[in-house]
């Protein structure tokens, strides 16, 4: 066995005795650190009823207990979070099968006894109930990534060890999770305050997406639920990973900035260090009103998935799902407004839907991103185009719908049924016809262990066009996005530029107001994909990574929403057209160029020109 003093050298909470405490379950039951006095060996994990992480692990700590509890290794939960209630955790510990105790430290004079920082984070204790280890449970799941499985089991390893009277081999490791909400003393003299500053900045820049029913674990509503996440809220603001918003601020505006100014910044950072006052509730201004249920207006039809509701499992990775649905569109639609709504928001990542025209056959590599319709993922935005001036998009009688779902497992089984929802447009108001270009490349190859692999795609504007959002997509490789666009004359524009690439966060960049772009356009899209170890995200540096639709493999689309600059239908100037197929037009279909190589790109693209030209629909399947 290490000495104390070596153990402390490593992280001065290891070799530390925890003398004996008393706290109460969530029951009300009190029980003592001695009641376990005949385990051989104690785990004692910090957990927290709102935590992704510890929603994750708990199930996998109810494993290990199962495992170990005949060997004499007992285990405890603690929850030192100032926001759960006893409630929440009764009802926490019957959703994920916890067999063992969870104890409520409410003055957080355990926690601060065992020095926990975050959840989930183990301690285990030896029979002297001396800490051996600290850290996380395993490598598998940290903050914004996941891997398939753990590739080090880091706290069974250690209960190994010990049990076999040997040193522990890996005494720390580091723990990613949520901050624990400690109880802490409040600057009674404080000039920030949740009352007066606080909750304006919440209610402008969070409570969209922390409120119940939202993508977020968590709500920000009121000043209790703010206060026991007060010192995760500071975390994440000075780390910039909140509120979500990855485009260099030096190129480009975008009406959905979701960026804190730097006064923001600071009044958040003063509130967290003067312990989170509450303030003055004569301060506090009237609760922010959201729209129930949809968030565009109300929807004129709404298509499901499927009939019945999809399995998504408690562990593990879940293939992207491809589900078909007939709108029975007996006639063509206009459609100016689209949102996508995901059944579980617990376990969907993204929902992604698609057209299929009827004369479209259906190709999984090639066709199925045709004729891209709406999405949801955490960061994007229903699409509401009657906001802009007539804009509308055009759906050809007798298509159908393909629903392209993304599971992300949470701890427990889920089931899933999303659905879309349209409001329709007159035919008679509609001035232009919104497509939304997907410039991809789908024949790179990323090499093993390359940390910045670059692959690029184009797209070249064949009329006067009306620019709206640009949207990149890639994968958990995915570094860096960058849209550029030259100009006839030469002149070369950074429109968007995505430093920092998180697939966790999907973003539509919605320009300010629409940007006009000239026929000889040339939009080139540059990505760059981290295949290296450095990246915690990557599912295997070892392998050479080719387009897929899983998330280990690979993706490469730029996609933009444009109109014609001159067309008014409503005037009588241009004709919607339709990818795989055209209406009578002598405007050239919007097309997702897939494939980098110049040959290829150039014969597809002629293809479809002359067939368009001909007035003739494109079989594509």
């Amino acid at each position: 066995m290490a000495s104390a003093t070596e153990l402390r050298d490593a992280d001065p909470r290891l070799g530390r005795r925890i003398e004996d405490f008393a706290l109460r379950d969530y029951r009300g039951a009190e029980r003592a650190l001695s009641d376990w006095s005949k385990s051989r060996l104690m785990v004692v994990a910090f957990v927290g009823t709102e935590c992704p992480l510890a929603r994750l692990y708990v199930p996998r700590l109810a494993q290990l207990s199962a495992e170990f509890a005949p060997r004499g290794v007992a285990f405890v939960g603690i929850d030192a979070n100032r926001q759960d209630s006893n409630t929440e955790l009764l009802h926490f510990a019957r959703v994920h099968g916890v067999p063992f105790p969870i104890l409520k430290d409410l003055s957080s004079v355990v926690v601060d006894r065992f020095g926990a920082e975050r959840t989930p984070e183990v301690f285990l204790l030896d029979a002297e109930r001396v800490i051996r280890y600290v850290g996380r449970i395993d490598d598998q799941y940290g903050v914004g990534y996941q891997r398939a499985r753990p590739e080090r089991r880091d706290l069974a390893e250690a209960i190994r060890e010990l049990l076999a009277d040997k040193r522990v081999s890996r005494p720390v490791t580091e723990v990613a999770g949520c901050r624990i909400g400690r109880a802490r003393p409040a600057n009674p003299a404080s000039e920030v305050t949740w009352s007066k500053q606080i909750v304006r900045i919440v209610q402008e820049h969070c409570q969209a997406c922390h409120r119940p029913g939202q993508i977020a674990p968590f709500p920000l509503l009121i000043y209790e639920e703010a206060a026991g996440w007060s010192e995760m809220i500071g975390e994440v603001v000075t780390q910039e990973r909140m509120p979500p918003w990855h485009a260099d601020p030096r190129y480009g505006h975008f009406k959905n900035d979701a960026r804190l100014t730097a006064k923001e910044k600071e009044l958040i950072a003063q509130w967290v260090r003067d312990g989170a006052p509450e303030g003055d509730a004569d301060d506090l201004p009237p609760p922010r009103r959201f729209a129930e249920g949809w968030q565009i207006p109300k929807p004129d039809q709404i298509v499901y998935m499927t009939e019945e509701p999809f399995a998504v499992p408690a562990e593990g990775v879940v293939e992207y799902q491809w589900f078909e649905a007939d709108p029975h569109f007996k006639e063509d639609k206009w459609i100016k407004a689209v949102e996508c709504r995901p059944g579980n928001r617990a376990v969907v990542h993204h929902v992604t839907v698609y057209f299929k025209p009827p004369w479209q056959g259906w190709n999984l590599r090639l066709n199925n991103r045709i004729n891209l319709f709406g999405g949801f993922a955490p960061g994007k935005q229903p699409i509401v185009m009657q906001n802009w001036d007539g804009t509308a998009r055009y759906v050809p009688a007798g298509s159908t719908l393909m629903f392209e779902m993304h599971y992300t497992p949470n701890g427990t089984p889920q089931t899933d049924r999303s659905s879309v929802a349209f409001l329709f447009a007159d035919p008679r108001e509609v001035r232009r016809q919104l497509s939304i270009v997907m410039v991809a490349n789908d024949r790179f190859e990323i090499p093993p262990h390359a940390d910045r692999h670059r692959v690029n795609a184009s797209y070249t504007f064949d009329e006067d066009s009306l620019l709206y959002s640009m949207s990149p997509h890639m994968h958990l490789r995915g570094k860096h996005f960058r849209f550029e666009a030259t100009y006839p004359n030469g002149r070369r524009e950074v429109l968007l530029d995505v430093p920092r690439f998180d697939f966790n966060w999907q973003f539509d960049y919605m320009l300010e107001r629409p940007k006009h772009v000239a026929k000889g356009t040339r939009i080139d899209c540059i990505a760059h994909f981290d295949n290296s170890a450095a990246n915690l995200a990557n599912p295997d540096p070892s392998a050479t990574v080719h387009w897929g639709d899983q998330t280990w493999d690979e993706m490469m689309i730029g996609t933009i929403a444009i109109t014609p600059a001159g067309q008014d239908i409503k005037a009588g100037r241009g004709k919607p057209v339709v990818v795989g197929g055209a209406l009578p037009s002598g405007r050239l279909a919007k097309w997702a160029i897939l494939g980098a190589g110049a040959t290829g790109l150039v014969a597809i693209t002629v293809a479809i020109r002359r067939r368009l030209q001909r007035r003739e629909r494109w079989p594509m399947g």
